[in-house]
């Protein structure tokens, strides 16, 4: 399933990765006006009972501060479900952001899906 924001400046599209794990793959830039597919992504993934997401910013060009925050509250959500959120591929500037804020410590992070998905269960 696909989502799409701004006249496709931003797109998330949900990819099932086994039982009760979803890929997010986010495309584009990630801000106020465009952070709503991700939140509603999050949101219906975490109601399924899915219990790892993994978020892909391989193709986002941009995130601020609002991208943060829906993260970050949807992983309060889905720890409180029992489940985890990691990231994947975090390229510049966007592994900036997380890294000055210091989110890239609350997160588990991999450079590819592959090696997320090898990992039992991410914290």
């Amino acid at each position: 399933m696909t989502s799409s924001a701004e006249g496709d400046r931003f797109a998330v599209d949900v990819r099932p990765a086994g039982e009760g794990v979803v890929v997010l793959a986010l495309a584009g830039e990630l801000d106020h006006d465009t952070a709503e597919p991700l939140r509603a992504a999050l949101t219906a993934a975490i109601g399924s009972g899915v219990h790892r997401l993994l978020v892909d910013f391989t193709e986002l060009r941009f995130c601020d501060s609002t991208g943060l925050n829906v993260l970050l509250h949807s992983r309060l959500d889905v720890q409180a479900a029992g489940g985890s959120i990691a990231l994947v591929g975090l390229r510049q500037p966007v592994a900036r952001m997380f890294r000055i804020t210091g989110a890239d410590a609350i997160f588990p992070v991999y450079p590819e899906v592959a090696q997320a998905l090898a990992e039992p269960r991410h914290a």
